[in-house]
């Protein structure tokens, strides 16, 4: 791939294609005609053009953009700037948004020009131990949120639960207890908000409680409107390298006494680092949280550090603030730049860096025009002036200049294209503070001692852009795409595929387009499972199931290199994969300066009702099917029945699982397991697993939801297996009954019943492992079927997991 080279070269030495040297004559700007997607179009009306009272869409896409590049633009008056000049700014803007070059945050798009005027998308807040300092907290969130903003807290200021309470000579309920009342809060919050509450919940890893709030998540139901990462220490993190079997120490916020981490119910037993670690990487690969944050690299470069620690960052992790602190951010579509396609593609440095200065001025003016929820935000906001300028269509560039994203040449351009934006904003911001003055707070921070006047104290992140690059049809942020084909809804209940452009024009021109292959690929997402692709053009358009984890970590760390914020990006894993490959990342992540990480494992957050058949839940009218009120009743048995054998390493030896079936319906009607030398405690429990395991198949439950539910539950004793780790009793018991489904699939029922197929040696052949689960290139089939969420707001899209936020690329939903 020679061309990947040449690319490269071109990337290196910041050349655009050549334009003509003599200077055309100076024309007035004009508005440039909207383009928008079908997609664009029901995102913007559900979402931010503005409605009467009878929620009737009064207003067009053209008259958004319009009163938000007028608001932006009316703020040139503010130094003096000639009305020709304000007027050419004012087309320059609304012409970013027209084309999708360039989009600012949600919240200036649905603000900017009316009533509410809150235009900033993220806000950390102070929570002080105290009632007042917590419940003014509250109160401010609240302001916040019923205009669209996010907000980040830590908790790590507050006693531990337990702690004494001077003013009532009691305890305090602990940070974890404050955490549920901000959660409860923001529930109520967002019924009335033009989306719904996000929140981030930090807590450092020298905090007493952290071993409770590590496990916070668990129960995913709990607190559903947070996101939680552990603020991790250098300190912790070097001494889980050079030491990892020493005592863990925290340190009491309230006393600032340090000691020895103890384990609940004991006397003399404490946490070791590793303990505490490997309890991390274990409920983030069960449910994805808790993230981390390596607060010490934060606030190494922090661009302040005279007005205090970056403690928190907002719900996505791209805007590590000081408190009371928000950031505006806006995106540019780096598609839009790339000039071409496949080996002579070349990307168009001189028009990018005009748009990385006009969105710079852009988000200048909005700290200006924003209409700040409280006046501590505002000082903060106007005494740093930090703007979040960064990127969007990342995975779409790649694909027009054919360069593989999981590849050193995806690393390459993308640390180019950052750290050229940076350079870019930083030189325009200078140009700005010697026009209008330097960041008020400029005494005592970086810029001084550098000794260069800067108009913003921040310039730079790489946020999540769910919404806004549907708005701009691009990819989203600096993730992969997830498939290069998806089914769009339209009309009269009918589907359409919706392909992306660059591949269909090479599908087409090499022969190999159809629209079979492109209902095969919307339904798998991905290219691996269809031989009639040329194995060169699968490496080009890799998705996102195909990329390792660890070239998301190298991506990640490129744009990171050269940002002054952080980045939003989750680590995509497939389901199959073992705890250890969290583990791995987390370390990769602080290894290579990354200011965070979070992963996400594929299916760990499986909500069942959601990925229902949409036809089998309706009635045959088309209206939804209502839930019997009936209780269940388990079926009554046949006296003999025929059973399977599954044998089991467990952590109490081996086991050995019976599955009941009926061989009529090929349904299995109950579970029994027995262990070799688990003892009364370990075999009691297992009999009570099994028989409300029965009792659920009985009445008709879903074997494969049976194995979900019981996969993934860990504990204190645990082994290696060829299989991978088995954590607990339960997921012993899952990796059985798994087993056991897989072989079902790929031989048969009868098969097994009637000892047709050597099972063992069968998935030898096949898969080329020792292993009764099925492998297609790589990757298990419940990696990509059996864990798809359905979209609850259009009811047929899927959900995904990316820059920290669940989301829908069909109509635009999100979680955040």
């Amino acid at each position: 791939m020679a061309h990947i080279e040449s690319v490269q070269t071109d990337i290196q030495k910041r050349k655009s294609p050549k334009r003509r040297t003599s200077k055309p004559k100076k024309t007035r700007l004009e508005r440039l005609p909207v383009r928008l997607s079908k997609n664009a179009e029901v995102v913007l009306k559900t979402r931010y053009l503005k409605k009467n009272e009878r929620q009737e869409v009064t207003e067009r896409p053209e008259d958004l953009f319009g009163r938000v590049s007028s608001t932006l633009a009316e703020i040139e008056k503010n130094w003096d700037t000639p009305q020709e000049k304000i007027e050419e700014l004012e087309i320059k803007f609304y012409n970013m948004m027209s084309t999708g070059d360039f989009m600012p945050n949600s919240p200036t798009l649905m603000n900017a020009g009316r009533e509410m005027g809150m235009l900033s998308a993220c806000f950390v807040l102070p929570v002080e131990d105290s009632i007042e300092g917590i419940f003014s907290s509250i109160k401010n969130t609240a302001m916040i949120q019923k205009a669209g903003g996010g907000t980040g807290f830590d908790f790590s200021r507050l006693r531990p639960a337990g702690d004494f309470v001077k003013s009532s000579g009691g305890t305090s309920p602990g940070p974890l207890c404050f955490l549920k009342v901000f959660s409860d809060a923001s529930d109520a919050i967002q019924q009335g908000a033009f989306r719904r509450g996000a929140n981030m919940g930090m807590l450092r890893i020298d905090h007493p409680d952290i071993m409770d709030f590590i496990r916070y998540k668990e129960d995913l139901s709990r607190i559903t409107n947070f996101n939680i990462s552990v603020n991790m220490t250098d300190e912790f993190m070097e001494t889980l390298k050079r030491d990892p079997n020493s005592i863990h120490y925290v340190v009491n916020p309230r006393t600032r006494e340090r000691s020895p981490l103890k384990k609940k119910g004991s006397v003399n037993e404490f946490w070791r680092v590793s303990e505490i670690f490997h309890e991390i990487i274990h409920r983030a690969h069960s449910t994805g949280e808790p993230g981390l944050c390596f607060t010490d690299k934060v606030n190494r470069v922090n661009p302040t550090p005279h007005m205090g620690n970056m403690e928190a960052t907002n719900p996505c992790g791209e805007q590590p603030l000081l408190p009371y602190e928000a950031c505006n951010l806006g995106s540019i579509n780096l598609a839009n730049f790339v000039i071409g396609s496949g080996p002579k593609a070349v990307f168009d440095w001189d028009r990018y860096r005009e748009v990385i200065h006009s969105s710079t001025r852009f988000l200048d003016n909005v700290v200006d025009a924003n209409n700040y929820p409280i006046p501590e935000i505002r000082q903060m906001c106007h005494g740093n002036r930090k703007i979040g300028l960064g990127i969007m269509g990342f995975a779409d560039a790649l694909y027009k200049m054919h360069i593989p994203y999981n590849s050193n040449g995806s690393v390459k351009f993308g640390e180019a294209v950052m750290k050229f934006m940076n350079e870019e904003s930083h030189n325009f911001s200078e140009k700005l503070a010697q026009e209008r003055g330097s960041f008020p707070y400029w005494q005592g921070s970086i810029w001084e001692k550098q000794g260069r006047e800067m108009r913003n104290a921040c310039t730079t992140t790489v946020a999540p852009t769910g919404t806004i690059s549907i708005i701009a049809n691009c990819s989203g942020g600096i993730e992969p795409l997830f498939s290069v084909a998806f089914f769009r809804n339209v009309l009269n209940g009918k589907r359409l595929i919706e392909v992306n452009d660059e591949f269909k024009r090479v599908a087409e021109e090499e022969g190999f387009y159809s629209e079979s292959l492109m209902e095969r690929v919307a339904k798998d997402g991905t290219l691996k499972n269809c031989p009639e692709v040329p194995e060169k053009w699968k490496k080009i358009f890799v998705c996102a199931h195909d990329i390792e984890p660890e070239w998301h970590v190298k991506i990640q760390a490129a744009f990171q290199k050269y940002c002054d914020a952080a980045i939003s990006k989750t680590i995509n894993f497939s389901h199959e994969v073992p705890v250890e490959d969290v583990d791995k990342i987390y370390r990769m992540a602080y290894d290579m300066n990354c200011k965070g990480v979070t992963i996400y494992r594929d299916g760990c957050r499986q909500n069942q009702p959601m990925a229902l058949n949409n036809e089998k839940a309706q009635d045959k009218k088309g209206t939804p099917a209502t839930q019997s009120s009936k209780p269940a009743v388990p079926m009554k048995l046949s006296e003999i029945m025929p059973s399977l054998r599954i044998r089991q390493q467990t952590p109490f030896g081996n086991m050995h699982v019976k599955i009941t079936v009926d061989p009529k319906s090929e349904m299995e009607r109950e579970v029994f397991a027995q262990l070799g030398r688990g003892g009364d405690l370990a075999n009691s429990d297992l009999e009570g697993i099994c028989r409300m395991l029965s009792l659920f198949l009985r009445c008709n439950g879903s074997f494969e939801m049976a194995i979900r539910q019981l996969e993934g539950i860990g504990s204190s004793l645990q082994i290696p297996t060829k299989d991978g780790r088995v954590m607990s009793l339960p997921d012993s018991l899952a990796k059985a009954l798994h087993k056991y489904h897989e072989a079902k699939k790929n031989f048969g029922l009868r098969a097994l019943l009637l000892g047709e197929v050597d099972i063992h040696a069968a998935t030898k052949q096949q898969t080329g492992k020792d292993t009764t689960e099925k492998v297609t290139n790589g990757h298990s089939r419940v990696g990509f079927d059996a864990f798809k969420i359905r979209c609850p707001e259009c009811d047929e899209g899927q959900l995904w997991y990316a820059e920290g936020c669940m989301k829908c690329y069909q109509c635009g939903y999100s979680q955040c």
